[in-house]
């Protein structure tokens, strides 16, 4: 009984700082957060106009081919900056995904989404002083181009996400928001929505796990074509998305 007793008491259990903690990552996550992301399709919109996509069908593989370019490619710069979440390797990093996006539309919404990210984190999380510090400076010293990335693994990491979980973390926000998408586009009602993301997540286990822990010179486009018809966006004669 004694030796039982004296496991129970060594035992590590979670503090309550601890618990806090984790109470912000779930708030990070929350689609509730008003960081912009639903204004953003991630090209459906496009690839809807073009008759890339008209069915579930269609939409399941357009979802898992944005998923393995977002793997390819974005999950490296959340990795970098998760593992080292300060601002010099924020700045180095929102400089080389600045670099390589050759696309404007998706610049753009990469920007615009860095940036909501960046301001609400800072005034929402406050016991994180560093986040208002590190935005402050960079807005002051400017040449900072706020890319979304980078920023979600910064946050993730001052809020001590393991590097694993903020890259899945991740991509569950991106296949959230693009079926988000999908539902106002009228491709899917609300219950086939959820049921496809429980399909679609097995899935996206599998290309997390391809493509997690690379560091950002590793990042490379699996799906020109995805990049292309996001392109397309601000060509289109009417739109309800912003990309």
């Amino acid at each position: 009984m004694e030796n039982n007793l004296k496991v129970n008491k060594d035992t590590s259990e979670p503090t309550s700082l601890d618990h806090l903690r984790q109470w912000s990552q779930w708030q990070l996550l929350d689609s509730v957060l008003p960081t912009g992301g639903f204004a953003h399709s991630f090209g459906l919109e496009a690839a809807v106009q073009a008759c890339l996509v008209s069915n579930v069908e269609d939409l399941r593989i357009f979802v898992i081919h944005v998923l393995e370019n977002t793997g390819s490619l974005l999950l490296p710069f959340i990795y970098s900056a998760t593992i080292s979440p300060n601002m010099q390797t924020w700045h180095k990093l929102d400089r080389m995904l600045d670099a390589t996006l050759t696309n404007e539309v998706g610049r753009k919404a990469s920007i615009a989404q860095g940036s909501a990210l960046m301001r609400l984190a800072a005034s929402v999380f406050s016991d994180v002083p560093s986040l208002k510090t590190m935005r402050d400076a960079s807005l002051a010293s400017g040449g900072i181009a706020f890319h979304h990335a980078p920023i979600f693994g910064l946050i993730c990491g001052l809020l001590g996400f393991g590097f694993e979980t903020s890259q899945r973390a991740y991509m569950f926000i991106t296949m959230r928001d693009i079926i988000s998408a999908a539902t106002r586009l009228n491709l899917v009602g609300p219950m086939g929505a959820a049921s496809l993301q429980h399909q679609i997540a097995v899935v996206a286990e599998g290309l997390s796990t391809k493509w997690m822990n690379r560091e950002a010179e590793d990042a490379c486009q699996t799906a020109p074509l995805l990049d292309t018809v996001q392109g397309c966006h601000g060509y289109l004669f009417s739109r309800l998305f912003c990309s």
